[in-house]
This record gives structure tokens, C-alpha cells and sequence, in this order.
């Protein structure tokens, strides 16, 4: 049984930061990434590692957010010049490589997820 817990998230206000992070499943076959939904939106994708091809963001926070992996197994989500339109509750999430980065059906493992506050 695979339990991602994410943390780092938080209450912040517009332009500024906080690093999300989450266990790293270290398994060839699957990539993680970053979704986030918010009050009455759908789930979204925001950013995606894929094997053998650079990372996918969505275009709404390329260039401010980041995804990147540690040498202790930590899946993180740097985000900077955060906006209040980026408040959500934030989950990482497992799914086999070969489907698409943000196609929610295709996540094997879920996290519990973390919420993020952005104020004006």
C-alpha cells in the first residue's frame, strides 16, 4: 500500500512563496507530479515529471512553480510569485509514465493533500 502525505502548504500572501513536498515513489514505471483543485473547479494538473522529456506545467504557472526530486526521496513544488488564483488544495500524485502528464484518470496513487492560501 503505497500513503503519499504532501506538506509545506500554508496561508501566504500574493507574491510570495512556499515549497510543497511529498514522498518520492522511486519506481521506474511510475511519474509524479503536482494537481491541485480548487472550491467548485475541477482537478487540474500543475506540474508533471515524464521520463526522458522535460517536466509539463500548466501555462498558468510555468515559470513560477517548479517540480523537482531529492537525493532523500522527496517529490518538492517550488512555488514563487504565488497569486490568489492559486489558492487550492494541493496533491501529489502517482501514475504510470506512459499516460498523459495531467489526465487525472490515470493517477494510481493520490495523496491526502495540502492546502494553499493565497491572499491580495
Amino acid at each position: 500500500q503505497v500513503e503519499l502525505v504532501e506538506s509545506g502548504g500554508g496561508s501566504v500572501q500574493a507574491g510570495g512563496s512556499l515549497r510543497l513536498s511529498c514522498p518520492l515513489i522511486r519506481y521506474s514505471l511510475y511519474c509524479m507530479g503536482w494537481f491541485r483543485q480548487a472550491p467548485g473547479k475541477e482537478r487540474e494538473g500543475v506540474a508533471a515529471l515524464n521520463n526522458d522529456a522535460d517536466p509539463t506545467y500548466n501555462a498558468s504557472v510555468k515559470g513560477r512553480f517548479t517540480i523537482s526530486i531529492s537525493q532523500n526521496n522527496a517529490l518538492y513544488l517550488e512555488m514563487s510569485s504565488l497569486k490568489p488564483e492559486d489558492t487550492a488544495m494541493y496533491y501529489c500524485a502517482a501514475r504510470l509514465c506512459r499516460t498523459t502528464a495531467f489526465d487525472v484518470g490515470a493517477v494510481k496513487y493520490w495523496g491526502r493533500g495540502t492546502q494553499v492560501t493565497v491572499s491580495s
